[in-house]
């Protein structure tokens, strides 16, 4: 289950858990003191602090506990939200198929045998709030055949995969990104399941820090390319940088994973990617470093241009040097640059879509929704959301705005009903909106 099991909690030997119990205590002391988060964190020029050098780490994981029946994430007026697919294991990413269908990969963090009592504090406060949990491994297909934002038939696409997350579609061929490597399988329009075994085209750097083992594909506007993204092993190269061979970057590979290359690199955590409608300009949303302060790093949505260098682990937001990485690299600090759009620090914004569709007013037409998976290093929470921004000639334009809330059940005692992750347009103009902690599909229409 994706919820934290209570009795599992009271059969662990006492002195574990007083241990654990003391420990959380002291991680989470002034975790209420902290400060909401602020509009300076957002935008083209974010206000930045100076990195908070406390010895004392925040660690200010919600829990988990599941949606009530007659209970809903909140959209602005004018929009219906409704469960579009429940009982899911761990939904994180959508891919709609031109046919309409609606593809959902269902993987988890795994939890990590603990070489310290710190380690197995942060497995429990992990698995306390659905973060960490035996991986289902599979990809379910959902189809509205009738167009009415019902679905009609549910059925296992793809199993026996490793932690998948992206997936792509180029003629009859479709791709997954699984934290190991990309694959591919023979597709035929209207197929509800795939039985080959497929064919592995690119070995990746396995796993990540925290929940750095996604690995999202896009496919090149032409075809002839597909990007994939693959977050850092660190936090900030804490392993040392050769273990940090081909992550924290967008690479960039032929359809039969020959070519491969660095297409833009200093990107603690690249994860949602997708084209801008007016420019056809690459971007991504990418989830920035931990330990600096409630208001270091924003994480950021920013275009992807060949060659591009943002600065990690060196830097953040340009060539703002980052004093705990040794050794240090004044030469490529003075190539990062700055991200275009700041997300707010500690968000962890994953999923990523441009509304091009016409079912939605015309406001929302051509900007960019985020789904917003949630802090846990903030002493008061951020992120747990959906936000919309606006976009014109290209860029963003103006704040953003709050799409759809509501997963956060009570903020005070640190309880979550669900964390938003991947994002995507349905057949009908509607938004899908995966929920990995409820383990629900959401639909946003407008009426």
């Amino acid at each position: 289950m994706t919820q934290f099991s209570s009795q599992r909690n009271a059969t662990m030997p006492i002195f574990r858990a007083a241990t654990l119990v003391a420990l959380t205590a002291f991680l989470l002391a002034g975790c209420e003191k902290g400060q909401p988060e602020s509009k300076e964190s957002y935008g083209p020029h974010p206000v930045l602090p100076a990195p908070d050098k406390s010895l004392l780490p925040t660690a200010n994981f919600s829990t988990a506990i599941p949606w009530p029946t007659d209970a809903k994430p909140v959209a602005p007026a004018g929009f219906d939200v409704t469960r579009y697919a429940v009982g899911l294991n761990h939904p994180r990413w959508i891919y709609r198929l031109p046919n309409g269908d609606v593809l959902v990969a269902e993987s988890a963090t795994l939890p990590k045998a603990p070489k310290s009592i710190m380690d197995r504090l942060q497995a429990w406060l992990e698995r306390n709030n659905g973060s960490v949990m035996p991986s289902a491994n599979r990809i379910t297909l959902l189809r509205d055949s009738k167009g009415t934002g019902t679905v009609d038939l549910r059925t296992t696409f793809l199993s026996g995969l490793n932690q998948p997350f992206g997936m792509a579609l180029i003629g009859n061929t479709f791709y997954v990104g699984n934290t190991d490597g990309v694959w591919r399988y023979p597709y035929h329009a209207g197929d509800t399941q795939i039985t080959d075994k497929g064919q592995k085209i690119l070995d990746l750097p396995a796993g990540g820090y925290n929940n750095h083992w996604t690995r999202n594909l896009l496919v090149s506007a032409d075809g002839s390319k597909i990007f994939v993204t693959v977050g850092s092993g660190s936090n900030v190269g804490d392993n040392g940088i050769a273990n940090e061979f081909h992550r924290a970057n967008v690479l960039e590979i032929n359809p039969d994973g020959s070519g491969l290359r660095v297409f833009a690199s200093g990107m603690r955590n690249p994860n949602g990617l997708a084209y801008e409608p007016q420019t056809h300009v690459l971007w991504t949303v990418v989830n920035e470093r931990d330990m600096l302060g409630d208001d270091l790093v924003p994480d950021y949505l920013t275009r992807v241009r060949d060659g591009d260098f943002y600065g990690w682990p060196y830097s953040y937001w340009g060539k703002h040097i980052d004093s705990r990485v040794t050794p240090q690299r004044p030469d490529l600090v003075a190539k990062a640059i700055e991200p275009d759009y700041a997300l707010g620090a500690h968000t962890a914004p994953l999923g990523l879509t441009f509304y091009t569709a016409s079912a939605f007013p015309a406001h929302y037409h051509g900007g960019a929704f985020v789904g917003q998976h949630g802090s846990w290093n903030r002493r008061q929470y951020s992120g747990y959301k959906v936000i919309y921004i606006p976009f014109v000639n290209g860029m963003p334009n103006g704040m953003p705005e709050d799409f759809l809330t509501g997963f956060m059940a009570d903020k005070a005692n640190s309880i979550a009903y669900g964390r938003p992750v991947g994002v995507a347009v349905d057949r009908t103009g509607a938004l899908l909106v995966a929920d990995d902690t409820g383990d629900i599909i959401w639909r946003v229409a407008a009426h």
